[in-house]
């Protein structure tokens, strides 16, 4: 394996990538090599294993330096996040799911436009949907297959702009990252889109149709919850 990240000597990370994964052994190798790829970039990549019942812990423990496996019980993807936070050495954060991938030098051309404006709190880019050739016939694409990507995956943070918002919210299962948006908006953070794609998000089986019915209804129960933390703050 080669990269930007596979050195002989470790480094003080420059970036920090945090990827959790509950029984995610199907994509994580991939999903892991594709940071790994990044070119010109110190980093380290904390694989947070939520509880995994499978080969998860065993397929991240075996790439070695920069990659380091971290373990909990199984708590949902907001509290692995914030595990892999907390454990993170780096100035600047960024985040990707299991199942997904970044593209090539994606990571460079988001951390050249924060070098580049001292003011820009965060960078995002477009993300591109794929369906995965092994998934079920019916699982398809839906909507356009680029979009601007308000997504963890697609996003490079400082760290100190990050820790301002504070970590994500561990009693949301789902939701978690609309409901950190939305206090980041609040706070006034400063955002940078990018019409390059930073991100391809996998279609597959176990991430459409009931899990997405279940995401609307929690983003619905997110907006109404800062709604109401508005208008007490308001009062």
């Amino acid at each position: 394996m080669t990269g930007a990240g596979r050195t002989d000597v470790p480094t003080e990370p420059c970036v920090s990538v945090v990827i959790p994964v509950f029984n995610g052994e199907r994509f994580l190798r991939q999903a892991v090599e594709s940071v790994l790829a990044q070119v010109g970039v110190p980093l380290e990549v904390l694989v947070v294993d939520d509880g995994s019942t499978d080969r998860s812990g065993e397929i991240a423990a075996a790439f070695g330096f920069p990659v380091r496996g971290l373990a909990q019980a199984h708590a949902g993807i907001a509290t692995a996040r914030n595990t892999g936070i907390r454990a993170a050495r780096g100035e600047f954060l960024a985040f990707l799911d299991a199942d997904d991938l970044w593209t090539p030098g994606c990571l460079r051309v988001q951390l050249d436009h924060l070098a580049a404006d001292s003011a820009v709190d965060c960078v995002f880019g477009m993300v591109e949907h794929f369906r995965d050739p092994t998934a079920s016939t019916r699982f398809d694409v839906r909507g356009p297959e680029r979009a601007p990507g308000l997504l963890p995956g697609a996003m490079v943070i400082r760290r100190a702009a990050f820790m301002r918002v504070g970590l994500f919210d561990e009693t949301r299962r789902l939701g978690e990252f609309v409901e950190w948006q939305l206090r980041a908006e609040e706070l006034g953070l400063r955002r940078m889109f990018l019409p390059t794609v930073v991100l391809r998000r996998r279609i597959h089986d176990a991430n459409t149709t009931a899990r997405l019915a279940a995401e609307r209804g929690e983003y619905l129960r997110v907006l109404r919850s800062v709604l109401r933390r508005r208008a007490h703050g308001a009062g």
